[in-house]
């Protein structure tokens, strides 16, 4: 049997790993698989993780993060990456200086600091570090906690939403998504779009579920292989909160607390 050669798109994830497998590194593969993109990664940290929580996080030294990006660019080149959880000062300010090295395009920013709950994940200085990224993203997509510390507002309405974006754009982003699945009422999973021209307010069906683990990770994750894929920015994004909606609606009630979306939805169908 002959093998049949296939050209695929290529997509990278700098993240963490999440052993509960609804977030980090393995959500975002199995997003890319979904779009019948290539996936690779550069590990950034191992994490002891359930439906309950996080009980430990080994981080990888930068030059182990640094070998694995350069590994996979300079031997198999990507259309599009994104960043997740880069976890310390030293990773974040290592992983913004391959970006540039390497030429990486199509960068999409998930700058996990803050949880949807409001819990800071990283550190002051790490936050601040972090700022040397945003410039290289095309698409920045802070939660609501996430913003309000890159905009310096306090984020209760859509009109604060959409002052958020405009101020966040200026840190240097090509665009910004402002989400809005930490909001409350009817702004619960509405997202602010605004790329220095156009601003636009994003809705797509409510799904009634309290499996949504990931969905943060999933949705820079969908973003990326759809740019990986030649789309723009704007339509890369709108399909990709099609596409959290979707796996939503196939979330999957595991474990005993928190389970994740359906990433592979059509097969529980």
């Amino acid at each position: 049997m002959t093998s049949k050669i296939a050209l695929v798109p290529v997509a990278l994830t700098i993240a963490g790993s999440d052993s509960g497998g609804g977030a980090g590194i393995q959500a975002d593969l199995r997003t890319f698989a979904f779009h019948q993109v290539h996936g690779t990664s550069a590990l950034t940290c191992v994490t002891a993780q359930n439906t309950l929580g996080v009980t430990r996080v080994d981080a990888l030294s930068a030059e182990a993060v640094v070998a694995q990006m350069q590994a996979v660019v300079q031997d198999i080149g990507v259309q599009a990456a994104k960043t997740g959880m880069l976890l310390n000062q030293e990773i974040i300010a290592a992983v913004s200086e391959q970006i540039e090295t390497l030429n990486i395009q199509n960068l999409v920013v998930d700058p996990v600091m803050v949880s949807r709950t409001g819990a800071q994940l990283i550190d002051d200085v790490a936050i601040a570090t972090l700022r040397r990224l945003i410039p290289h993203a095309v698409v920045l997509t802070p939660n609501r906690y996430e913003a309000q510390i890159l905009s310096g507002l306090e984020i209760d309405t859509l009109e604060a939403m959409q002052e958020a974006a405009q101020r966040i754009y200026q840190l240097g982003a090509k665009a910004v998504l402002v989400k809005g699945g930490g909001m409350t009422g009817d702004l619960r999973g509405v997202d602010v779009w605004f790329d220095g021209n156009h601003l636009e307010t994003l809705k797509t069906q409510r799904v009634d579920t309290e499996n949504t683990h990931g969905t943060g990770c999933t949705l820079s994750a969908a973003i990326a292989a759809n740019l990986a894929l030649g789309r723009t920015t704007i339509e890369a994004t709108r399909l990709a909160k099609d596409y959290v909606t979707s796996a939503l609606g196939y979330s999957l009630n595991i474990g005993k607390g928190q389970g994740p979306v359906g990433h592979f939805f059509p097969l529980l169908q």
